[in-house]
């Protein structure tokens, strides 16, 4: 036995190396040097954004509150939670598997094998001593020990899966937070075109009752002689399509709240009382703080899960090496026992057994190379995905930074037209006052006012939906901060009009 431990102790000594190759980090790409991103506007500010709850910005206290409690009851938050316990308890395992192995173990042998003849017994002529010629064909044992089994992680394989498998367990932290940035831009994106089809009801709604009077005024002129028929039906279309709209708008009503209340983890319906008081689209701050790109594939979760599972497949090259090198284990058994039952209880019959064993594949037929040579493929693999997620993660960026742009200037135009609405209206109030024009040309004028407000109230709602997406593409919303340390974020207060106007910003 201590020739054998004493040969295979080199062995053991060697048992920290390292098959495979050490982790170096992801590609660098040429994006990663810290420049300004590309489409970025005057209205874009170069300085970190805030990590965390950025729709505070928003300032407005319904959505802080769907936020809140989406982020606490939302079903695939939670599930993410789960596959993090899961990974975390992967881990564990894969830890403890580089330990030792013990277990408790009573046996109880009774066989019965003619021909066995094993020999042993009383001698021959002693009482109780079989005849010569009767074998001794029956077994009894009895053993209460403990039996122990160790692989010594000889070329590093265990170590390179627990590396892979602690890679996995980040990779599902950084999953479950990217779940978070989706579900805070989805919520608040829901949230916004509940208030704009909120407030589209009900200027639809005021356009109707203006229409169902030209319509009776179109009606009285018809039946005393003064029009044709064909401004009547003209009129009549006209009432039937805002009656249209006013069931759409009421459907999107109806939709965004069920939304809300789904990715709140509430059932349709439930927040219907929180939602049911109609609030004004919530503006996004003048500046926008976005940093930088660098920052950026630093911060999004989706781009470190995925440098994480590079991580994890640099290391099961290390493993599916791991298999080129010689296995040792040893096996050790420690217990009491006998042929009787009482032999148990006698610290006279110890019995110990060590069984150390060496294995080495020296002929396998390629299969460890195949298995190298799928690894490193694998980590290849994962290497182009890493660098695919980072692109699209800065064309996200860039892209909605465009489309920001593009709805700033649109709100400022929409914004001139509905002014210019204003006004004529007011003009045309006065006209009617003085006699001037018809009730029916009045109330044209001012539905013009009210298609003007709408449009303006769907521009401002994309671009704040569009600031949405530019929160959600920098990988915002996942920070999660004690109470302790969290900072208030109190939004100052913003005039509708100047964000209309790019050129303030």
């Amino acid at each position: 036995m201590r020739k054998t431990l004493t040969l295979l102790a080199p062995m053991a000594l060697l048992a920290g190396c390292m098959s495979g190759p050490d982790y170096a980090g992801p590609p660098q790409l040429a994006t990663d040097a810290g420049n300004a991103f590309v489409r970025a506007g005057p209205e874009i500010d170069p300085l970190a954004p805030i990590a965390g709850d950025w729709w505070t910005l928003l300032g407005d206290p319904v959505l802080n509150e769907l936020e809140a409690r989406a982020l606490a009851g939302n079903p695939g938050v939670a599930a993410a939670r789960a596959r993090i316990e899961q990974a975390r308890a992967s881990v564990r395992q894969e830890r403890a598997n580089r330990l030792p192995a013990v277990a408790a173990q009573a046996t109880a042998v009774q066989a019965n094998i003619p021909g066995l003849d094993i020999g042993s017994g009383p001698p021959p002529g002693s009482p109780g001593a079989p005849a010569d010629t009767e074998e001794q064909d029956s077994l009894s044992v009895y053993n209460l020990g403990l039996n122990a089994n160790w692989e010594i992680d000889f070329a590093g394989g265990q170590a390179r899966r627990v590396e892979a498998i602690n890679a996995q367990a980040a990779a599902s932290v950084a999953n479950a937070e990217d779940a978070k940035v989706q579900l805070a831009a989805e919520i608040a994106r829901a949230y916004v075109s509940l208030r704009e089809a909120q407030g589209r009801l009900e200027l639809v709604q005021r356009e109707r009752d203006l229409q169902q009077q030209i319509l009776e005024l179109t009606y009285q002129r018809y039946t005393q002689g003064a029009l044709a028929l064909f401004p009547v039906g003209n009129a009549n279309a006209e009432l039937e399509l805002l009656k249209s709209q006013i069931a759409e708008a009421q459907a999107d009503i109806d939709v965004f709240k069920d939304t809300l209340a789904v990715l709140t983890g509430e059932a349709p319906g439930a927040l219907d009382g929180l939602l049911a008081a109609q609030a004004e689209i919530p503006l996004p701050p003048e500046r926008v703080a976005v940093g930088d790109p660098a920052a950026l594939i630093a911060r999004r979760p989706d781009v470190r899960a995925a440098e994480r599972m590079l991580a994890a497949a640099n290391a099961r090259i290390g493993v599916a090496e791991a298999a080129r090198f010689p296995k040792i284990s040893f096996m050790g058994i420690l217990g009491l026992g006998g042929s009787e039952p009482d032999d148990i209880l006698d610290p006279g019959n110890l019995s110990a057994i060590a069984l150390p064993r060496l294995q080495w594949n020296l002929l396998d037929f390629g299969r460890t190379a195949a298995s190298i040579d799928q690894a490193e493929s694998a980590r290849d693999e994962a290497e182009a995905r890493y660098v695919e997620v980072v692109l699209g993660a800065l064309r996200d960026a860039e892209q909605s930074l465009a489309r920001f742009g593009q709805q700033r200037a649109n709100v400022a135009a929409l914004a001139q037209i509905s002014r210019q609405a204003d006004t004529a209206a007011e003009l045309n109030e006065q006209r009617r006052a003085a006699g001037v024009i018809s009730q029916g040309e009045l109330n044209t004028s001012i539905r013009k006012r009210e298609q003007a407000r709408a449009n303006l109230d769907r521009a401002i709602a994309a671009m704040t939906n569009g600031w949405i997406a530019i929160q959600k593409s920098l990988g915002l919303g996942w920070v999660e901060l004690s109470r302790d340390n969290r900072t208030s974020v109190e939004p100052a207060p913003v005039d509708r009009k100047s964000v209309m106007k790019p050129e303030q910003s």
